[in-house]
């Protein structure tokens, strides 16, 4: 046993029991309210993908979550402005728990929710799950990344929209994941800017798929999955340039449509594509939703960052600033306000264009 032991989880240093996804969602369940709001957000971003409703899609909201109070605060102006703009904007709030690092960092809400390294997992599970709940309990659907495969068990019922991020779209374990989800899926392309790993995992994700992975019980399981049909590419841009203009989305649609996968986009116009100047986020979407205005009905949505108060803060200063993003700087609520109003504006002015 003794030389067993000295193979076995040599850098492990404690194990301890999780709460199953059936224990946690019935502590935190969703009522028909939320169950509603949930199947609507996802029926109405398939159609925008089915090219059946013409509105955009909007993915608005903090880079991540780490204030669940300033986060309602922000889902309720969110959700204000989505029943004043839901004619031609379809708004989903970005609700991010889990955070990839290129090195060391905060993890997110799930994994640290103290942000102090205790890995108090339970509770970021319970604090994410109470949060969508309120979320969706206003009417307004929630959109998130998927970045551990165990994750969706706990959550996903909640959720109308998810992305894979650029570190991971390459992950066979995320497009294994991603083809059993129950909600369209956007795969960004890579950090350096190559589409191509976007649309092999288009092609992955389509498929069917066995892997291991977790029942609601939290039982080691094999998973055996029938294909997501609602994957598309997000353009956030790469390290050596932006690919949000009309050349890079034309020939983006171009590669989608020579191997017959779903000529509709999303672009992200924070990251690479903002060259990470959180302010530039605004040109971005304004020429993103210009190319629409114009006719490119390839493109079928956007992603923006955006928090109650503009910019961004470390959590190592002691004392947190409120609606202040943690991680990626973000628009201001004024600025966001503004740009959605604008955006509908824009739109409108397309539809009277087409009309006469």
């Amino acid at each position: 046993m003794n030389k067993i032991n000295k193979l076995t989880n040599v850098n492990i240093s404690s194990m301890s029991p999780l709460i199953s996804p059936r224990d946690l969602k019935c502590h935190l369940a969703a009522d028909d309210n939320v169950m509603s709001t949930v199947a609507c957000g996802r029926s109405d971003i398939q159609a925008i993908l089915a090219g059946r409703d013409p509105r955009m899609l909007v993915v608005c909201g903090p880079c991540s979550i780490h204030d669940v109070e300033a986060a309602y605060d922000y889902a309720q102006r969110l959700q204000k402005l989505n029943q004043e703009l839901r004619n031609r904007l379809c708004i989903v709030m970005r609700t991010y728990f889990e955070k990839p690092r290129t090195t060391l960092g905060w993890t997110g809400l799930i994994y640290d929710p103290y942000m102090d390294g205790s890995g108090a997992v339970v509770t970021g599970l319970q604090m994410a799950r109470r949060l969508l709940l309120v979320v969706n309990s206003l009417g307004l659907p929630a959109a998130t990344e998927f970045l551990d495969p165990l994750v969706p068990q706990f959550i996903a019922d909640l959720i109308s929209w998810a992305a894979i991020g650029a570190r991971t779209t390459e992950s066979q374990t995320h497009r294994q994941m991603a083809s059993g989800l129950s909600m369209p899926v956007g795969f960004k392309n890579s950090t350096d800017g190559n589409l191509q790993i976007a649309i092999n995992a288009l092609q992955a994700v389509q498929g069917q798929h066995t892997f291991i992975g977790i029942d609601e019980n939290g039982q080691s399981c094999l998973v055996n999955t029938m294909g997501n049909k609602f994957g598309h590419v997000i353009l956030r841009g790469g390290s050596k340039d932006t690919n949000y203009d009309a050349v890079n989305i034309i020939q983006a649609l171009s590669a989608l449509q020579k191997v017959n996968l779903n000529t509709k986009l999303m672009v992200d116009c924070s990251h690479a594509n903002s060259r990470k100047n959180h302010n530039q986020q605004i040109d971005v979407c304004r020429d993103v939703v210009q190319q629409r205005v114009e006719g490119n009905v390839g493109i079928m949505g956007v992603m923006l960052e955006s928090h109650i108060y503009p910019g961004s803060q470390s959590i190592n200063t002691g004392s947190l600033k409120y609606g202040i993003s943690v991680t990626d700087a973000c628009i201001g609520w004024e600025q966001t306000e503004k740009l959605l109003r604008e955006m509908h504006k824009q739109l409108s002015c397309c539809e009277i264009s087409k009309a006469a």
